[in-house]
């Protein structure tokens, strides 16, 4: 099983059954006052009107030599169970941990088919600071999604249809192809699309052209359709760079366009009709969910089609629940999304739901997500006061990184130091997002993010450096499944057990959809190591079975530690 408490959680079950007749869950969970704590007596005496206590009692003593693997189990407070787990039952769970492909990490026992819509950028539109968080959030969910068996979709939902593109589309027939396309593939997209938008609020010819360019562009001219292909494709192709330079799974097969949905539109709007649900408000189509006030207190309606019949934010969103659920099959479907647009996804699922669009086992979850703040608590910008650029964002990441190596690590050649530098930046750039709560707002701090001390990705990939390099001294490769570990000193125990972690690290990440639940484990992992390695001689120990056995625990130390920045979309380098 690989995991201890997941496995006295198992033999619990049946046990807490027998003594109180109801269904519990023993609610096994690391402890600081035991290897674990199952705390299930206090609702099952809840349920039966009981002392939990009492009930506690009980169970200990119905558990008797079921519980294989407990050393001891005492009751606690108002009838916690404490318990201590037996030395060798937690080496045969590393054994198990360290020969499983998956380090002790369950599969999903109902896998599913998983949406997740994140980064969402525009076209002709460049990313800023605001794809961030999104981006790489959603990038570190897709990875342990997979990992534990979901099937995943990723649906990029970039902007690319709307009145905007008539001006853009204007713009470059103006400019001529050949040139807009090689002022496109440069990566300057916000210089074009200001261009265009001067050119639009200046000029009432261009204006007047741009406007009919977008009813062309809506009625599906061919011509107009190729034009507007033109732009997204360049778009895409920029995205696709800053992606791969970011170091994230998005790529062009997973561009949704909201151009995808404009189809169904028209049979959102016939739906919601036919189900008694649309209504009139100043003149647009709107539904009014239950439980939605405004500031007077008076029912919010969700707008479908404006007063001039163009349709909105809210259509396409309705019609993505619709094409995500019938077409896709989706049961979970994952927005990283703002926090500002919480309102909006709330009225929208509702509106779904009673329109019978989703319902059980399909759902939405809003992963919402805070700000990234500049040293002075506002949004991040530049000195100018301009958007800080995601792509100049990496670059001097990377920049930063390798500066950092060159400065620490002369020996290596320097083909390795950008390796390793690009590694460490663009690790501590994604780490100082993921490990921060993704409800909070964090601030944006080259400093604190590219330490070597502290909660940090520079960190935590020189703990495995510094492991892969016990294993260059000791001139062996080693594989710490075949060894017999043995658990002599309280720091071996200690870091035996956070090893054994792992799938719950994982888990509990993915039950809150929060990362930064599996940047604490890696963190705390990568500390139990350094008071283990510091207590514990490893290669200059004194007897061959112990100095083999320590080997294994660091063996596993650094697979976990590369398998969990690996699910957090961060690389670790062998060599620093």
């Amino acid at each position: 099983m690989a995991d201890p408490l997941h496995t006295v959680s198992s033999l619990l079950a049946p046990v807490y059954r027998a003594v109180t007749g109801v269904d519990v869950d023993p609610v096994v969970r690391a402890s600081d006052r035991a290897d674990a704590q199952s705390n299930g007596a206090l609702p099952a005496a809840k349920q039966l009107g009981r002392n939990p206590r009492e009930v506690a009692a009980e169970v200990v003593a119905a558990a008797g030599s079921v519980l294989a693997g407990v050393a001891t189990a005492e009751i606690a407070g108002p009838g916690f169970i404490n318990l201590t787990f037996d030395d060798a039952f937690i080496a045969a769970e590393l054994s198990s941990a360290a020969r499983d492909a998956h380090l002790g990490v369950r599969r999903a026992l109902q896998p599913e088919r998983v949406v997740v819509d994140y980064s969402a950028p525009n076209v002709a539109k460049e990313m800023h600071v605001g794809h961030l968080r999104t981006t790489i959030i959603g990038d570190a969910l897709v990875r342990m999604l997979e990992f534990v068996g979901h099937e995943v979709i990723r649906e990029n939902h970039i902007g690319d249809w709307g009145t905007p593109f008539g001006m853009l589309i204007e713009h470059l027939l103006d400019l001529g192809e050949a040139e807009a396309a090689k002022e496109l593939s440069v990566g300057d997209l916000d210089g074009f699309y200001r261009q265009a938008r001067a050119k639009f609020d200046a000029d009432d010819e261009f204006k007047q052209r741009s406007r009919l360019r977008v009813v062309a562009l809506q009625g599906g001219d061919p011509e107009t359709l190729r034009l507007w292909q033109e732009l997204v494709d360049a778009s895409a192709a920029y995205f696709h760079a800053v992606y791969r330079k970011l170091g994230v799974l998005l790529t062009s097969a997973d561009l949704a366009g909201e151009s995808s949905y404009h189809p169904l539109l028209d049979e959102v709007i016939r739906r919601l009709d036919a189900a008694g649900l649309l209504q009139q408000s100043d003149g647009a189509d709107v539904v009014f969910p239950p439980g939605f006030t405004n500031r007077e207190g008076e029912p919010l309606p969700l707008i479908v089609r404006k007063g001039n019949g163009g349709f909105n934010y809210a259509t396409s969103d309705l019609a993505c629940v619709i094409d995500r659920v019938e077409r896709v099959g989706a049961t979970l479907m994952l927005y990283v999304v703002g926090a500002p647009q919480a309102q909006h996804f709330e009225m929208v699922w509702k509106v779904c739901e009673m329109a019978g669009w989703l319902t059980p086992p399909a759902r939405c979850v809003h992963v919402q997500f805070g700000s990234v703040l500049g040293s002075d608590r506002k949004m991040f910008k530049t000195r100018s006061g301009d958007t800080v650029k995601l792509v100049d964002l990496i670059d001097e990441a990377v920049e930063r990184g390798i500066a950092q190596v060159r400065s620490r690590s002369a020996e290596l050649s320097s083909d390795e130091q950008e390796q390793v530098g690009r590694m460490i930046g663009i690790g501590a750039m994604k780490y100082a997002d993921l490990s921060t709560d993704r409800i909070k707002d964090y601030v944006f701090d080259w400093d604190r993010m590219l330490s070597f001390d502290g909660n940090t990705a520079p960190y935590l990939q020189y703990a495995h450096a510094r492991i892969r390099s016990i294993f260059r001294k000791a001139g062996e490769e080693f594989l710490s499944g075949d060894a017999v570990v043995s658990l002599g000193e309280p720091q071996e125990r200690a870091l035996a057990l956070r090893l054994l972690g792992f799938d719950q690290a994982v888990a509990e990440s993915l039950e809150r959809f929060s990362p930064h639940r599996l940047c604490t484990y890696l963190f705390d992992l990568a500390q139990d190591f350094t008071a283990f390695y510091e207590a514990c001689p490893v290669l200059r120990a004194d007897v061959d079975s112990v100095r083999r056995s320590r080997l294994a625990l660091c063996d596993l130390t650094a697979r976990i530690l590369d398998r969990g920045l690996g699910l957090l979309g961060i690389d670790v380098p062998d060599r620093m």
